[in-house]
C-alpha cells in the first residue's frame, strides 16, 4: 500500500495534471476488511454528503444504510445487489443505497438534476471516506424493483446506486478474478476526449 500522510491506498492515480491527494487516493476496492466502521465516522460521511450543492438547494438525496451488526438488515440490502457484486460486497461492514427525489418540493415540477445532485452528494461522501481512511465502492449492479419493494420506496423517488463502505481488506481472500480486478492498472480518458470549445468534439485550446 502507498501512504500519503494519513491516506492509505493500494492504487494511487498517476495524473496528467496536479490534483488533491485525496482525489488521487480515492478508488473502488473489492477487498474489504470485516472491521466495523465507527458510527461517528459514518455520521461524518453523511454530513459531508449533506453539504453537497444541489439545484435550488433541494437536497434530493436519501440514503438507506445497513450494517453487519444488524444481520437481517444487512442481508436485505445485500440481496438487492447483482450476484457478481454480492460475491465481494458481503465482506464489507456497511452497505448503502442512494435514493433520488425526482420532483421539486418548491413547485412539484420534475427535477431533471436529481440524479446529478445525488451523485454530487455521493462524491463528497467518497472523498470524506478517503480522508477518514475508508473506501466506498459504488455499484450500478443492483435490482431496482427489489429495492423498491423491500424498502417500500414511494412513487416520485428512484434508487440510484448501491454502495459498499469499509476499510481495505486482504485481497488474497478474493477469487483470482477479483484479485486481478483489485490490482488492475487504473486508467482514465485524456482531457482531450471530453473537454471541448466552440463546437462538439473540438478540443478546447485551454488544454
Amino acid at each position: 500500500m502507498q501512504r500519503l500522510n494519513n491516506i492509505t491506498s493500494r492504487k494511487l492515480a498517476y495524473t496528467e495534471h496536479r490534483i488533491h491527494a485525496l482525489l488521487s487516493a480515492r478508488w473502488s476496492p473489492v477487498a474489504f476488511s470485516d472491521e466495523m466502521v465507527e458510527a461517528e465516522k459514518i455520521r461524518t460521511l453523511l454530513e459531508a454528503a449533506r453539504w453537497a450543492a444541489s439545484s435550488y438547494n433541494e437536497q434530493p438525496w436519501h440514503f438507506i444504510i445497513a450494517t453487519k451488526d444488524n444481520p437481517v438488515e444487512f442481508e436485505n440490502l445485500l440481496s438487492c445487489l447483482a450476484e457478481g457484486n454480492q460475491e465481494w460486497a458481503k465482506n464489507a461492514p456497511v452497505l448503502m443505497l442512494s435514493i433520488a427525489k425526482l420532483y421539486f418540493e418548491r413547485n412539484g415540477a420534475e427535477n431533471r438534476h436529481a440524479f446529478h445532485d445525488v451523485g454530487a452528494a455521493s462524491a463528497q461522501m467518497t472523498i470524506q471516506a478517503t480522508a477518514e481512511g475508508l473506501f466506498i465502492h459504488q455499484m450500478a449492479g443492483f435490482d431496482v424493483d427489489k429495492a423498491r419493494k423491500i424498502y417500500d420506496i414511494p412513487d416520485g423517488y428512484a434508487p440510484v446506486a448501491a454502495m459498499a463502505l469499509g476499510y481495505l481488506g486482504d485481497s488474497t481472500n478474493l477469487s483470482e478474478k477479483l484479485q486481478q480486478r483489485e490490482y488492475a492498472e487504473r486508467d482514465r480518458k485524456s482531457l482531450e476526449n471530453f473537454v471541448f470549445s466552440g463546437k462538439w468534439n473540438q478540443v478546447s485550446p485551454i488544454l
